[in-house]
C-alpha cells in the first residue's frame, strides 16, 4: 500500500497499539456554557440542536451500553480490537470535577477501552479540570479535543463562539504545562475569510506545533441560524475543488509530526443544506490524495519552522 502523504492519527494508533483501535462517539448527556447550560438553546451559528456528533449515537443509554453496542459493530465491520472513548456533543467537561471523573471511569472501564478523547470549548477547561486531565493522561491514552475554528476574533464573533483566540491560546498553554496531547478543530471555509486567513490560520497552528488536528468542511444545516443566512443567500460555500485546494495547501504549511485526525466530514444527510457535495466523503478524500500527488507534495513542505 502507498504510504500517505501525510500523517495519519489512525495509523499512528495502530502503530501504537499493534492493531486496529477505533473511536466510538458517545453522548454523555453534557450541555453546553455557550447554550446557556442547556442544550436546546442557540449557541455557535453553525451548530445544530444535536450538537456535534456522529450518526448513530445512541442519545440516552448508558455510557457502557453506548460504546458495547457500537464495539459489536466496530468489529464486524473494521475488525477493531480495541477502543477509544470519544465524549463528542457539546463540551464535555461541563460538569464538577466528581461528576466528570465518575463519566471518564465508567468509559474505561468497559473491556477494550485503551483511551479517551474528550471534546469541549476552550472556554470550559477550569484549572480543576486540567488537573483532573492531567491525572488521566498519566493512565491512559488521552486527547483533549479543542473548538477553535479561526484565529480570528472577528469570526469568532460572527459566529457567536462566546470566547476570542486569546481563551482558546490560555486554554491550550495550559494543557500543554500538563503535557496533554491537544487536537485541535478548525473549519475551512468560513464566511468572510479569505484563502490567505485560512493559511493564516494553518501557519499559526504550525507555530503552536499542536499534536494533533481535525480539519471541518463548514456545513449548513437546516434548523441553525446559519441555515437561515444560507437560506437568504448570505452565505458563499466552497467549491469541492476549492476545498481540496484549500486543504492541501493547509496540509502543506503543518510540522510533518502533526497528527491528522479528520480531513473533511459529512453531516446529517436529513439536516445538510450545503454543500450537498460533501456526502461523498470519499470523492473529497480521494481528490485530496490526488490533488497532494500531482503536486508531489507532502505534509510540511511549506512548513515554515
Amino acid at each position: 500500500m502507498q504510504k500517505k502523504a501525510f500523517n495519519l492519527y489512525s495509523t499512528h494508533l495502530k502503530q501504537s497499539f499493534g492493531g486496529r483501535v477505533h473511536k466510538i462517539s458517545i453522548d454523555a448527556g453534557f450541555g453546553c456554557p455557550n447554550r446557556k447550560g442547556g442544550r436546546n438553546t442557540d449557541g455557535c451559528i453553525f451548530c445544530g440542536p444535536g450538537g456535534s456528533g456522529s450518526v448513530g449515537i445512541e442519545r440516552g443509554e448508558s455510557i457502557a451500553t453506548q460504546i458495547e453496542n457500537a464495539k459489536e459493530v466496530m468489529r464486524r465491520k473494521y475488525r477493531a480490537k480495541w477502543f477509544i472513548a470519544y465524549f463528542q456533543p457539546f463540551s464535555n467537561t461541563f460538569a464538577p470535577v466528581s461528576k466528570l471523573r465518575d463519566y471518564y471511569d465508567q468509559a474505561l472501564a468497559v473491556e477494550d477501552v485503551v483511551g479517551l478523547a474528550i471534546g469541549t470549548r476552550p472556554d470550559c477547561v477550569p484549572e480543576p479540570v486540567m488537573d483532573l486531565l492531567g491525572e488521566y493522561h498519566q493512565k491512559t491514552d488521552l486527547w483533549l479535543e479543542l473548538g477553535l475554528q479561526s484565529i480570528y476574533d472577528r469570526t469568532l464573533d460572527y459566529l457567536q463562539r462566546g470566547h476570542d483566540y486569546a481563551c482558546f491560546l490560555d486554554a491550550y498553554q495550559r494543557a500543554k504545562q500538563r503535557n496533554l496531547k491537544v487536537c485541535v478543530h478548525v473549519i475551512l471555509g468560513l464566511p468572510g475569510e479569505s484563502h490567505a486567513d485560512m493559511m493564516a490560520t494553518a501557519a499559526e497552528i504550525a507555530r503552536l506545533n499542536v499534536d494533533g488536528i481535525k480539519i471541518h468542511l463548514l456545513h449548513i444545516l437546516e434548523g441553525t441560524t446559519l441555515g437561515e443566512y444560507y437560506k437568504r443567500g448570505e452565505v458563499q460555500m466552497l467549491t469541492m475543488d476549492e476545498y481540496v485546494e484549500t486543504v492541501v495547501d493547509f496540509i502543506e504549511r503543518l510540522p510533518p509530526q502533526t497528527l491528522i485526525h479528520r480531513l473533511t466530514g459529512d453531516g446529517p444527510r436529513k439536516a445538510l443544506l450545503a454543500p450537498l457535495w460533501s456526502i461523498n466523503k470519499w470523492e473529497v478524500l480521494n481528490a485530496i490524495d490526488a490533488e497532494l500527488e500531482r503536486r508531489n507534495s507532502k505534509q510540511g513542505d511549506k512548513y515554515a519552522r
